[in-house]
């Protein structure tokens, strides 16, 4: 039981250093831009645009922290270890790096578009994730 948690811990600790990555990239892809202010970003820029890319990758990333590192995070607390809970943390961790992949490789307006279905994957993982850590509840 010891290396399934010990693979959700590692999973997690990904997860978190992805999202400081993206952090550094969309800061620093931003800041290089000319008259480039902080905390500002330019509301005619779209997809086209590596620093609109990189900024909604990490807030996207953002907007589903919450319910993932809280589940994770409770899993944790709970001392809960599953075979299901960690694929499903590493599915998430897996699905999350390839839509931030594809969110900084591919320009498009198309909906859907490939990284949807990677936002997709993780969402599905960590509806999972705390399904199964509420059925622990039961």
């Amino acid at each position: 039981m010891f290396e399934l948690a010990y693979s959700a811990y590692t999973a997690f600790y990904l997860y978190l250093v992805m999202l400081l990555v993206q952090w550094m990239v969309a800061t620093f892809s931003k800041a290089k831009q000319p008259n480039a202010i902080p905390g500002k970003i330019d509301e005619d820029l779209s997809h086209d645009s590596f620093v609109f890319r990189s900024h909604r990758t990490f807030q996207n990333t953002l907007e589903n922290s919450a319910l993932f590192v809280g589940t994770v995070l409770f899993a944790f607390v709970l001392n809960y270890q599953s075979p299901v809970f960690a694929i499903c943390v590493w599915t998430y961790v897996i699905a999350r790096i390839l839509h931030m992949v594809l969110y900084y490789a591919i320009s498009t307006e198309k909906n859907p578009s490939p990284r949807t279905y990677f936002f997709l994957i993780g969402l599905l993982a960590n509806v999972v994730m705390l399904v199964v850590v509420g059925l622990r509840l039961i």
